[in-house]
């Protein structure tokens, strides 16, 4: 018989009773694991977040039904009509300025291939975020949903009735042809106190 190199075993043995107890205790805790095991584990995991997911959808949607952001399309326009709306207060020279689009572009938001939901909530969310930091004009790019069913300009119709009831914009316009034409419209949203504030503090350090 041949001879084996110590080298090449792997020695397993435990030198007494002893080293063998004290393994026996510290592995006294260890559970394979199983298969099934892991799976339900992940399968937890991925329903507690589809759950964590839903609550968070309905607590935004109710958030921004405060707006009063109708589906119901009671006022459709058509693709080529124009978006005009200010409210009272509003500097003819102001209106006139956003209306030739002579003020800066802070923001832009796309709701093209957009579903009416999907858009409604988009919108809401973007002047929201908007306002509160400090942006005044911003452009919507709601295209003229010519061939759009079951009404042609059918996101445009929604837009132009969701922006009024939205307490933060005081002035809307179809945008210049540079910015789009009748496919896309300004809005002007109304100071943040908050930002006042900050630009009360910026003016005085100056001084």
């Amino acid at each position: 018989m041949a001879n084996h190199s110590p080298h090449n075993q792997v020695d397993t043995s435990f030198d007494d009773a002893d080293d063998i107890a004290a393994f026996t205790q510290e592995m006294a805790d260890v559970v394979p694991i199983k298969h099934n095991d892991k799976v339900a584990i992940k399968s937890n995991d991925v329903l507690d977040l589809a759950r964590k997911l839903k609550r968070e959808a309905i607590e935004k949607e109710e958030h921004y039904n405060q707006y009063g952001l109708s589906l119901i399309l009671n006022r459709p326009i058509g693709p080529y009509d124009l978006i005009s709306y200010k409210q009272d207060g509003i500097q003819t020279g102001v209106f006139k300025n956003l209306r030739l689009g002579k003020y800066p572009l802070e923001s832009r938001l796309k709701l093209t291939q957009m579903t009416i939901e999907e858009a409604k909530n988009t919108l809401a969310e973007a002047i929201e975020l908007n306002f509160t930091r400090g942006i005044r004009v911003m452009l919507i790019q709601h295209g003229l949903g010519i061939h759009s069913q079951p009404v042609p300009g059918k996101l445009k119709s929604y837009v132009n009735m969701w922006l009024p009831t939205i307490p933060h914009v005081i002035a809307c316009h179809s945008a210049h042809p540079v910015h789009g034409g009748l496919a896309a419209t300004y809005v002007m949203m109304k100071k943040n106190p908050h930002q006042k504030m900050i630009n009360r503090e910026k003016h005085a350090k100056r001084s």
